[in-house]
């Protein structure tokens, strides 16, 4: 864990990149009453803090993402490789990177997996989180680093989310913004498929009320079908339909039995690949968790209205970007958002075919217009 000097810069400076460490930040009330006494935040960073303090940007992750936004120094590629790294449109050569673990998550930040004093994990008892409190602590974090002033704060999607929420709560600590893939308000189709996924994991057997880490099973079965709903929000059908089709997996057909197993289709088989992968890596708490918090995302709360809320961005250089085939947080959300914001330039957007993970997989078609607006 970062030891922090009075001054509010971390004690000792230690050159690794793209490698965790954690921070605590102290207990913290959550926006709907709950409370944590400790809360500890994991983090990468890459590239080196001027003296002045003033080439720090923030990137935020997605649902299931973490903090390993390039490789650095460890042994593996990071989620936005071929966008933050030396000589890329990020570039680590002259910005500081820091990228934090969400509070709720299951990478090294405080999460319902975390023990509490009494050496048990907070399960059910871990407190509502929205969006609103994640950016809050993730402030904490920022002072522990010495880091009053972000150049620049980037995320898509719940990394969107974010980073907008940044801008609204603290516009005197963002000089630029970029949102990606992204909205002000969730909508009640987002809500919706947010809700289905959700009971996927509520329902699984194996769920016990969300206290189910002493019992060696894991809802696992209800965390697969959640990813497999999210993945087909996350691609588009055009795209689907190219790669799969109406094929048969393998030598599966699925035509080809009167009873139950049939075989599969191709895209069957992927979501079933794409909820294995991440029953293996993800805590479905977590997943509840922040799937909640997006479902709560709202801009507006607390400040009476979206009009007013946005308004608070007035001197923060915003770019706004959507992926043209996204159908989850669809392209008429981003230019509500960039028709509200003070001075904020037309929707820049991604063309890809392959719907809402455009902003991971073609980021880097915004090259052009961050080192314009943004990195100049």
């Amino acid at each position: 864990m970062t030891a922090i000097a009075r001054t509010g810069r971390p004690a000792t400076r230690t050159a690794v990149h793209g490698m965790r460490r954690r921070a605590a930040v102290g207990e913290y009330g959550f926006e709907t009453g709950g409370y944590l006494p400790q809360v500890e935040l994991a983090y990468e960073t890459w590239g080196e803090l001027d003296a002045q303090g003033s080439n720090a940007v923030l990137i935020t992750h997605a649902l299931t993402g973490d903090a390993h936004v390039s490789r650095g120094d460890s042994d593996f590629d990071g989620w936005w490789e071929d966008f933050v790294g030396p000589g890329k449109p990020i570039d680590t050569n002259r910005y500081h990177v820091v990228a934090a673990n969400i509070v709720g998550g299951c990478n090294g930040s405080t999460g319902p997996g975390s023990l509490d004093a009494n050496g048990r994990a907070w399960g059910s008892r871990f407190p509502f989180t929205t969006i609103k409190d994640s950016v809050h602590l993730e402030a904490r974090l920022a002072d522990a680093l010495g880091i009053e002033t972000w150049h620049a704060v980037i995320g898509g999607s719940m990394g969107g989310a974010r980073a907008l929420e940044w801008a609204v709560l603290y516009p005197h600590r963002v000089r630029n913004l970029v949102v990606m893939a992204a909205c002000a308000q969730a909508s009640a189709e987002q809500i919706a498929f947010a809700q289905v996924q959700s009971e996927s994991i509520r329902l699984d057997p194996h769920f016990a009320n969300g206290d189910y880490y002493h019992t060696g099973r894991a809802p696992d079965a209800g965390l697969g079908v959640a990813r497999r709903l999210a993945h087909v929000t996350y691609r588009s059908e055009a795209e689907l339909q190219q790669r799969f089709g109406r094929r048969g997996q393998g030598q599966e057909d699925p035509l080809g039995s009167a009873s139950w197993p049939r075989g599969r289709y191709m895209v069957e088989s992927y979501l079933d690949h794409q909820a294995a992968k991440l029953s293996r890596r993800f805590d479905a708490n977590s997943y509840l968790v922040l799937t909640e918090a997006l479902m709560s995302h709202d801009v507006a709360r607390g400040f009476g209205s979206l009009e007013h809320a946005l308004a608070r961005l007035a001197g923060v250089n915003t770019v706004i970007a959507a992926v043209r085939s996204d159908r989850l947080y669809l392209p008429e959300q981003s230019e509500q958002l960039a028709a509200l914001i003070p001075g904020a330039a037309p929707v820049h957007y991604i063309d890809s075919p392959i719907g809402h993970d455009g902003f991971l997989t073609d980021a880097v078609q915004l090259a052009g217009v961050l080192a314009e607006r943004v990195f100049a």
